[in-house]
């Protein structure tokens, strides 16, 4: 006779509560930013305008007719994709090469590669603008999408490299002893095998580039600004203009937002390459 394991208390009411307790908690600050932005400057920071108040559209008309959001917002889209599209163009041979021609200095490559991740990016600002200015870079696509691309060439490289390492070697073998070269087996035999595992990290990789803040606003002005520019050019010296802040911050965060929500699936298993074997 089969026993069969009753579920305790906790793992029939105590996890759900659990769950949305913590999900309510990490959504609270996207509402409270959404509420706020139907808010008056005024409004925003009196308390007894907390909870109820009468809801404006002036911040939204104001943000597109005064700020230019969709300009912003073009150069967010145009830096995020060539970046993500470089960076997997550069990150598919990489991880390629590591996860099925190794070689001793492979872990020490990850290593460094990683490691670059861990250089406070203040320690390179100056050197990094100094540069920029000098080659007639600065404020350019170009520059913010080369540099996105390599602040995330690391973290994909490692993504591609723990996904192509679940695939078997001996299908890659199988395909050199029918003659295919090296750009067909990565063109025939694994981006079809690895697609799923490329989706997520491009992905991943696209939302990073689109949620890079601190080089964005420091290596752009006008011409190649992002919406990050246009959050932070909502200071002034006599304050933060809180309501125009929350409508420009929910613009910008709301495509995103929307696309993570709709690729659910495919985040978790980006996130999640070789944590089951």
């Amino acid at each position: 006779m089969a026993i069969v394991a009753q579920s305790s208390k906790f793992s029939t009411f105590g996890r759900p509560v659990l769950a949305w307790a913590v999900g309510l908690l990490f959504f609270f600050p996207i509402f409270w930013l959404f509420l706020t932005s139907f808010k008056t400057d005024a409004d925003a920071v009196k308390p007894e305008y907390l909870l109820f108040f009468t809801p404006t559209l002036e911040n939204y008309l104001n943000m597109t007719q005064n700020y230019d959001y969709w300009r912003f917002a073009t150069n967010s889209v145009v830096t995020s994709v060539f970046a993500t599209v470089f960076t997997l163009v550069v990150g598919i041979p990489a991880a390629y090469a590591m996860a099925f021609n190794p070689s001793r200095g492979t872990k020490d490559i990850l290593m460094w590669m990683l490691s670059t991740k861990m250089l406070p990016a203040a320690a390179v600002l100056y050197p990094m603008t100094f540069l920029t200015k000098g080659l007639g870079l600065f404020d350019t696509h170009f520059l913010i999408i080369l540099v996105l691309s390599l602040i995330n060439l690391p973290i994909v490289v490692w993504m591609l490299f723990t996904y192509f390492k679940e695939i078997p070697k001996d299908i890659i073998e199988a395909g050199k002893m029918d003659g295919v070269n090296t750009w067909g087996e990565i063109k025939e035999i694994l981006i079809p095998l690895a697609w799923g595992g490329i989706a997520s990290t491009a992905l991943l990789c696209f939302i990073f580039c689109w949620n890079e803040a601190y080089w964005t606003v420091r290596l752009t002005t006008t011409d190649a600004a992002t919406l990050s520019k246009l959050i932070e050019g909502n200071r002034a010296p006599e304050g933060l203009f809180f309501g125009r802040l929350s409508a420009v911050s929910t613009a910008a965060i709301g495509p995103i937002v929307v696309l993570g929500w709709f690729c659910q699936k495919q985040l978790v298993q980006g996130l999640t390459f070789g944590a089951v074997k």
